[in-house]
């Protein structure tokens, strides 16, 4: 191959690569909003100390499953109840 040809076949190269090279700058904004959309709270602030992972709660817990003692979690309504499609 002479030096002409291996130089064309190179810019050809570097051409084809440049075109499929993203040239928005919005590039990928769609999922990082996704993603961050799905982030419910990055930093979050706690009103009582940071929750730790303790080896002796952890046990006890597992000694009140055992004994059927569980506690139970307080109750949260997600909904307003009015579901449905419309009419």
């Amino acid at each position: 191959m002479s030096f002409d040809t291996r130089l064309c076949a190179v810019l050809a190269l570097a051409a084809t690569v440049g075109a499929c090279t993203p040239t928005d700058a919005t590039f990928g904004n769609a999922v990082r909003t996704t993603m961050a959309a799905q982030v419910v709270d990055p930093d979050p602030r706690y009103d009582n100390p940071v929750p730790t992972t303790d080896g002796a709660k952890s046990a006890g817990a597992v000694d009140r499953y055992r004994a059927d003692r569980v506690k139970q979690p307080d109750t949260i309504s997600t909904t307003d109840g009015q579901g449905g499609s419309p009419k």
